[in-house]
């Protein structure tokens, strides 16, 4: 017997191992009946918020943020609307915007609905800047988020992770980076194991910032990176942050993994608990440093 949108009966198991006042920082809305930006790459399913509250019911998570996809572009209606239902004591938003036009005013107001954050996609988008440009544009990011304390999100490779370090210490806002900070593995077939994440460019960098204090990163779509069904890279990765920066860190479940429809997330999930179990940081990874974050 299956639910809706593919969901299996509840794991209880899973469920069960949860903390109290789990959080899940990374998931999305979308629905046919928002207008896409021209630049979208997809056109969504329905995915609303009763379909994501029914998911998030089988992992045992009841609290969520909210994260505007790529698709929508600056218009964040979608994600504004379920974020006025599921109200700021249960869940946060990220926007996306346009630094040089947004109003405060308009920030003021999305702040009282629970957004603690604004999203910078130049992965999905595959923009490459200069270091001077990228400078730039996290600057006029900044200056527009600083006053209300919200959070940068950003979705780059990992390969430009020290780039934003020799950045990040002049932009005075705290920042958080998705989905493991995409790392570009070797390829299943010529990996040696275990691997040595510090092989990988950019990973001393990630370890510099989120040791310094003002960065976090979520572990979340480890699909997206590792095509190994044990996910052995995106393990080695997870456990050498935990060791070195385990307050940095927050769970996130990427649902509906979009162009991944229909994946089983919750092997990751199993995965993730068991690796923040042995490093005696599960309640952090799943709830106070999400607290911390995103201002609860």
């Amino acid at each position: 017997m299956s639910t809706s949108h593919g969901l299996k009966p509840k794991d209880s198991a899973l469920a069960e191992r949860m903390p109290t006042a789990t959080w899940d920082s990374h998931m999305h809305v979308t629905s046919p009946d928002y207008p896409l930006a021209q630049t979208a790459a997809y056109v969504p399913s329905l995915h609303n918020l009763q379909h994501a509250m029914a998911f998030e019911k089988t992992i045992g998570i009841s609290r969520i943020v909210l994260v505007q996809p790529s698709i929508y572009g600056n218009d964040n209606s979608c994600l504004l609307d379920a974020l006025s239902v599921v109200g700021p004591v249960n869940g946060r938003g990220v926007v996306g915007i346009d630094p040089d036009c947004v109003q405060s005013s308009t920030l003021r107001q999305w702040h009282q609905l629970g957004v603690r954050g604004v999203r910078l996609n130049l992965k999905s988008t595959n923009i490459q800047l200069t270091e001077q440009a990228f400078q730039d544009l996290l600057q006029r990011y900044a200056n527009v988020i600083r006053p209300l304390d919200w959070v940068l999100e950003l979705f780059i490779g990992m390969k430009d992770i020290p780039l934003l370090e020799r950045i990040a210490a002049d932009l005075g806002m705290r920042m958080v980076i998705a989905h493991f900070g995409a790392p570009e593995l070797p390829h299943v077939d010529k990996r040696i194991h275990p691997l040595d994440p510090y092989q990988l460019v950019g990973f001393q960098s990630l370890i510099n910032l989120l040791q310094k204090g003002n960065t976090w990163i979520k572990f979340s779509a480890a699909y997206r990176f590792d095509q190994d069904p044990e996910m052995r890279g995106i393990e080695a990765i997870a456990r050498e942050i935990l060791q070195k920066a385990g307050e940095r860190v927050v769970f996130a479940s990427d649902w509906p993994h979009t162009r991944f429809e229909g994946l089983d997330v919750r092997p990751f999930v199993d995965r993730c608990l068991e690796w923040t179990e042995e490093a005696g940081m599960t309640e952090k990874v799943f709830c106070s440093n999400a607290q911390q974050l995103w201002g609860m």
